[in-house]
This record gives structure tokens, C-alpha cells and sequence, in this order.
């Protein structure tokens, strides 16, 4: 191992190996560097991994409907000569309510076939043949548990649904992100594992590489910051905090794992919702069970942490979106003991992510991406490696955004969707949906 490289790239999970991934396929020579075992072993590996493909925002949607076409060639993409190891994806469709919080989905639809996005509309008798054991009232809004209106209904039934059959979830998430690791270290990048960075490295103003915690220096053209929950932490390393318009902290996340409705093949049958009338998604799981999550209503707490310093346990939250859910599935199996998972999020202001340089030069962040990138994982190691040659060429993207195009769907799109600088996006959900 040495200690001098073209890129140092701090974390390795999904996102953080395709950045290393496409950057060794461009002849850098690269290290990721994580304090994990192994890749994917943070934040990624409690990814519910879903891989859809519809968003309000033009960008979110054209990047997503790019995304879907890694997954579905996804040992070409890795460059593997077997798909034994890999990462599955299950292209299983999703299906979204059309309610009024989400507009009845009329900008999810415009969006999605203005680029071409495979889409079935559904009526609620649609929706039951496929899923007989749903009740398609309507809830809306979401309440807490405590609230003596949980679980009334809100009269009338929900508008129908869109489905879009090219979406699904990967099967194992981690296993994703070594498969890219892999592929990396293929390409000659290598990876650091168990070791902690304490210092961001500066000379003549410019990132220069970074101090571990073991006292050990190494050195670097470049810096990129892909550290999750630990992102705000490095970039006050760097010293670069005060120049994002847009923040991001450590949120912690539960996701349920509950027994499928009787009688019903959940796993096999099932596919990806998205409910916004009672502010949850769900998405088959392993042992026919439902994994099931929140879609951060109004009435729920979001609970911001120090990513070295929190609490793993469950809260009611588990029991809270569990519950929601069983409006929707009444014969759903609702009865403790609590299965599922709690993780932190790296989410930024407007759940949209941070791809972008920074105020220091050579100092470049793919941050405030949990939640809602997993899915964008490919793509955004291309574009982030895009944006670093761009740059360190001499681009201003600051004042001209760098546009990318999209090989797959055959798109443009700016980069400054992204930026540290932007304002605070009113087309977002402004939630996990991005």
C-alpha cells in the first residue's frame, strides 16, 4: 500500500465504491478508506435498497430511470465474469397511491412520461385484485399512535394507484456494494478498512490528503468525502461547513419486519409501495414477510444524533409505522417481538443529495444521500467523477454547472441540481421520498 494516490475516498459503501470505482476505470489511482470491516458494512447495510424510478423533480426521475438500467445489467456494469456472488435485483414493480398529498401523483406522471418511464395506472379494483386483502379507504392524514383518531377512516376511498414495473429492491445491499468494491480493486483501486480519518490534510489552501487516527499520513490530489452519517463530521475537517446553503446531519431511521397477510405469498407476489395516505412505503422481505417504513409525516419526531453517540434501541416508532400499515392490511400480523432494523441517515435539508465541490479545493463531497440514493449508486460514481475531472481541469462549476449526460436514456442534466449552494428545493417531498 502506498502513501501518495491520485484520490483518496472516504467511505465505502454503495455510493462511496462506485465513486472509487469510476474513478479507477479512468486510470486514477484510488483508496477508499473506511472504519467499517468491510464495504457496504455501514449505513448501506441497513439500506432497504429499493430501486425506483418515479420522483416529482425532473432530475430526481431522469437520474433514477438511469439508475434502473445499471441494476438490470448489473454484472455488466460491474465487468464480472460470473453472476454467482452478485447482488440480485428483483424487479418486482411499485406501485404508488395517488392521494392528495402527493397531488394525486399528476407530477410523478407527467415526469415520468416526459422520459419515458414504463407506467400503468390502477383503480382501487385494480389494486385489490392484485393485493384482495387491501382496504383502500382513505386515512389521510397520518397520526401519531397516541392521537384518539388513529386509524379512523377519512371517508371515500383513495384515488387508485400508478405502478411502475421496471422498479424492485436489490436483495442484499451490502453484498452490492462489495460486488463494486470488487470491481474497483479489478480496476486497481484499493481499499483501507478498519481505519478512521482525523484530519483533513491542507497545504497552500488546497486538500492534500488525510491524517488517520493512528497518527498515519496519506497523501492525495484529491479528497471526496462519501462518509454517510459521518459527512458533516469530515467536512468540519475540512473546514468547509460554513460554505453549504444546504446542511446535513445523522438521522436515525427504524424499519419493520412483519409476518406477509395470511394466505398471501407476500415475497413473490408483492412489490414496492409507496403510501402517502398513511405516510409509509413497504416492499417484500425475505421468509415472506412485509418490510415496512416511514415516509416521515409531520406527526413523527425526527430524531438527529452524533452518528459516534447514539442510541441503537427501538422506540415506538417501530410500533407506530407497523400500525399505519395495518389500516391499509387489516389481517396484518401486528403482535411484538420487534424484528427489523435501526440505522442513521445521512439526509441533508431537502432529502436531495449533495454531489458537489467545495469551497477548498480538492475537496469534493456525495453527502446528504441516504434514504433516497442507494438506488442512484452507479450513476452517481460516474457523475461524481465526471464533476472531480471537470474540475480539477480548471471548470468553474460554481458559476457554470457542469452538465452530465445520462448514457442509458440519452438525457442531459446539471449538476447543479446538486449544489452545496442552492436553495432549499419546494418541488422535494421534503422527506425520505425525495
Amino acid at each position: 500500500m502506498s502513501d501518495s494516490y491520485d484520490a483518496i475516498v472516504i467511505g465505502a459503501g454503495v455510493i462511496g465504491a462506485a465513486v472509487g470505482y469510476e474513478l479507477a476505470k479512468k486510470g486514477w489511482k484510488t483508496l477508499n478508506i473506511d472504519r467499517n470491516p468491510v464495504a457496504g458494512y455501514g449505513s448501506t447495510s441497513a439500506s432497504c435498497a429499493i430501486i425506483r424510478v418515479h420522483y416529482s423533480t425532473y432530475d430526481g426521475c431522469a437520474l433514477a430511470y438511469e439508475g434502473f438500467h445499471y441494476w438490470e445489467n448489473w454484472q455488466s456494469y460491474l465487468g464480472a465474469g460470473s453472476e454467482d456472488g452478485l447482488a440480485k435485483f428483483v424487479q418486482c414493480g411499485c406501485m404508488v397511491y395517488k392521494v392528495d398529498a402527493n397531488n394525486k401523483l399528476e407530477t410523478v406522471m407527467a415526469r415520468a412520461r416526459e422520459l419515458g418511464v414504463p407506467m400503468e395506472e390502477w383503480t382501487p379494483e385494480q389494486i385489490k385484485e392484485r393485493l384482495p386483502f387491501v382496504d383502500t379507504s382513505r386515512f389521510t392524514p397520518a397520526k401519531a399512535l397516541d392521537d384518539p383518531d388513529f386509524g379512523k377512516k377519512a371517508g371515500g376511498q383513495i384515488y387508485g394507484a400508478a405502478f411502475f414495473p421496471t422498479a424492485g429492491y436489490v436483495n442484499d445491499p451490502q453484498l452490492s456494494a462489495q460486488n463494486i468494491a470488487a470491481a474497483c480493486e479489478r480496476k486497481g483501486g484499493e481499499f483501507l478498512y478498519k481505519a478512521s480519518v482525523a484530519e483533513i490534510l491542507q497545504e497552500d489552501g488546497r486538500a492534500v490528503g488525510v491524517k488517520l487516527e493512528d497518527g498515519r499520513e496519506i497523501r492525495a490530489k484529491v479528497v471526496v468525502n462519501v462518509a454517510g452519517p459521518h459527512s458533516s463530521k469530515v467536512n468540519d475537517m475540512a473546514g468547509v461547513s460554513d460554505g453549504f446553503n444546504i446542511k446535513v446531519g445523522a438521522l436515525k431511521q427504524e424499519v419493520s419486519h412483519v409476518p406477509s397477510p395470511p394466505g398471501f405469498d407476500y415475497e413473490n407476489q408483492g412489490f414496492v409501495v409507496s403510501d402517502s395516505d398513511i405516510s409509509v412505503y413497504s416492499r417484500p422481505e425475505t421468509g415472506n414477510h412485509v418490510l415496512i417504513g416511514s415516509e416521515d409525516p409531520e406527526c413523527d419526531p425526527r430524531i438527529f444524533v452524533d452518528p459516534d453517540d447514539w442510541d441503537e434501541s427501538f422506540t415506538d416508532q417501530w410500533k407506530v409505522q407497523v400500525y399505519r400499515q395495518a389500516q391499509r392490511y387489516p389481517t396484518l400480523g401486528v403482535t411484538p417481538p420487534v424484528k427489523g432494523v435501526t440505522a442513521l441517515y445521512d439526509a441533508s435539508d431537502d432529502w436531495i443529495p449533495i454531489y458537489d465541490k467545495t469551497d477548498l479545493p480538492g475537496f469534493y463531497v456525495a453527502i446528504g444521500s441516504s434514504g433516497n440514493q442507494y438506488k442512484n449508486a452507479p450513476v452517481a460514481g460516474k457523475l461524481m467523477a465526471h464533476l472531480i475531472e471537470a474540475c480539477e481541469n480548471g471548470h468553474d462549476h460554481d458559476s457554470d454547472p457542469i452538465q452530465f449526460h445520462l448514457d442509458h436514456i440519452g438525457r442531459d442534466v446539471s449538476l447543479g441540481f446538486y449544489s452545496r449552494k442552492r436553495e432549499i428545493n419546494t418541488e422535494s417531498s421534503m422527506s425520505v421520498l425525495g
